[in-house]
This record gives C-alpha cells, sequence and structure tokens, in this order.
C-alpha cells in the first residue's frame, strides 16, 4: 500500500529541523525510517510533512566520555552492534534485530522514538539506566529512561522536539550485562525479551537493574528480580529465585497469533534467568 501524500524536507541542521517541526504541525522526524515508512504505509501514520535529519552532521556515531557511552541519535544498528565501547547487552540486541539490510538502515533514535513493544532496544535501554538528550522549541533537556518510556508506542517526547543522543553508563570492572529474547522466527521482533545489567563485588550483587520487553505496552522495570538480588550472593539458586519474581512486575500481559498471554507470562522467569546467568558470567 502506498502512504498518504506529504511534503518532504531535509534539514541541513538540528536548529532547522526544529524550525521546521514547529512550522510543520503533526510533521514526523524521518532518519533510517524502518519504523516511520512501514507504518506510514499501512495509514497507521499520515504524517503531512517528513523532516529529514539523516544527513545533519554530528548525530550519528559512538563517542566514550569516561565513565558513559553517548551514541548519536540516527547512529545505525550495525555500528552499535560492531562497537566495543558500548554495554555488551546493547551490542548483542542491535546485532539481532531484524536482517542485514534493517540493521544497516535502520537507527537507535527511530527506534526507541517508536516505541514499539515489541522492540528490543527500549528494554535494553531501561536495563542499562540510559539517558536520552532531548532538543526542541525550548532548548534541550535530558530524561532518564525510566521516565522516557510512557505506554504503547508513547514517548516523553513532546511536539516539536528531536532526540539528538542517548547515553548510556560504560561496562567497567565487576560489571556486565546481558539480553535474551524469544523472537518471532519471520520479523526477529521480541515475543519475550529480558535485559540485565549487574555489578558485582566480592561474590555479591552492588547493583542490578533489570527490564523485559514484547509482553507488556511498553518496557517494564523489573523491581522484584532486582529486590531480590540486591546484596545477595551472585549464585544459580539466587538467580533462580530472583527470575521466578519476574510475574509480578508484569501487570497486563499482551497475547496475539503468534503467542498467548500465558505462554508469555511462562516464558518470562525463564528469559530473564538467561540474561542473568550472561550478565553475571560477563561481570566475572
Amino acid at each position: 500500500m502506498y502512504p498518504p501524500n506529504f511534503d518532504y524536507y531535509r534539514a541541513g541542521s538540528l536548529d532547522e529541523a526544529v524550525a521546521l517541526l514547529s512550522q510543520h504541525k503533526g510533521a514526523k522526524v524521518l532518519a533510517g525510517g524502518h519504523s516511520l515508512l512501514p507504518a506510514m504505509k499501512l495509514r497507521l501514520s499520515a504524517p503531512p510533512a517528513l523532516i529529514d535529519i539523516s544527513k545533519v552532521a554530528g548525530l550519528s556515531g559512538i563517542t566514550a566520555n569516561g565513565g558513559s557511552v553517548s551514541i548519536g541519535a540516527t547512529t545505525p544498528h550495525a555500528v552499535i552492534a560492531a562497537s566495543d565501547d558500548v554495554p555488551a547487552a546493547l551490542s548483542e540486541a542491535a546485532g539481532n534485530i531484524g536482517d542485514q539490510q534493517v540493521r544497516n538502515r535502520g537507527t537507535i533514535g527511530g527506534n526507541v522514538a517508536n516505541a514499539d513493544p515489541a522492540s528490543d532496544l527500549p528494554t535494553v535501554l531501561l536495563a542499562l539506566g540510559a539517558t536520552f538528550h532531548i532538543l526542541g522549541p525550548k532548548g534541550q533537556r535530558a530524561v532518564a529512561a525510566d521516565e522516557f518510556f510512557k505506554g504503547l508506542f508513547e514517548t516523553a517526547l513532546a511536539d516539536g522536539e528531536i532526540l539528538t543522543s542517548i547515553e548510556v553508563p560504560a561496562e567497567g570492572k565487576g560489571s556486565g550485562s546481558a539480553y535474551a529474547k524469544l523472537d518471532h522466527p519471520a520479523s526477529r521482533y521480541a515475543l519475550v525479551g529480558a535485559a540485565i545489567s549487574v555489578s558485582v563485588s566480592g561474590g555479591k550483587f552492588t547493583a542490578v537493574r533489570a527490564a523485559i520487553g514484547g509482553l507488556t505496552e511498553s518496557a517494564t522495570r523489573l523491581k522484584s528480580v532486582e529486590e531480590a538480588l540486591a546484596g545477595n550472593p551472585a549464585g544459580d539458586d539466587a538467580l533462580y529465585a530472583a527470575a521466578e519474581a519476574t510475574p509480578s512486575d508484569l501487570g497486563i500481559v499482551m497475547g496475539d497469533a503468534h503467542a498467548s498471554s500465558d505462554y508469555r507470562k511462562a516464558m518470562a522467569p525463564v528469559f530473564v534467568r538467561r540474561a542473568l546467568a550472561s550478565a553475571v558470567a560477563r561481570a566475572g
């Protein structure tokens, strides 16, 4: 199906992109297009104008800054998957998105701004405690991952705002992260996706963040899992017990033709446990 008619503008700078968004109410930002264009072809989205930011300088690339890593919003998934600077869970998830064509063209900013419940990166970024840097008519602001994802295809981005970069903590000695998912074999979207970030010292957990996606309306923190591990030894028994706490944080679990809500709910602790085991192993 063809999308409705729309105007197209290629922004030469971020300021120009913000100005164009203000001038054209209802306009959408275009980068890789792998979230927006399919929705337009299905007539699920019909913006009157597209503001292309794919050529705006400074929006693509990965920069390590001591204890953090900054990722430009138009950085393709393939670049993130190949990076040694980003946390393991993020490169792991980026390397398993769609197929090679999607990974080479799709961008991290477009992915998270779309906030598809079956997408991988929102779950991982929530578990990593990412910070989202945003530019709009009122200037710049930063939003923590816990406040960024609001619901089904809904984020903290306001009209006229553009996501410019995403900042995640760097992984050092004693820390590790992992992502494990049950994916749809054709689309590679997550039916269940679990992300874990841990810090271990003296054989005990000193910090844990856990999140799950694919089965709820948006990426969800697993605070019961985090609390079950905090301060405890990083052994197999603790991982199993913590994973079993997963259902208490899920709320309403979605089901569809690909997997029922009951099946997804049953699989959730399994993939949380797998992600936990990998994260702990990477933390050493």
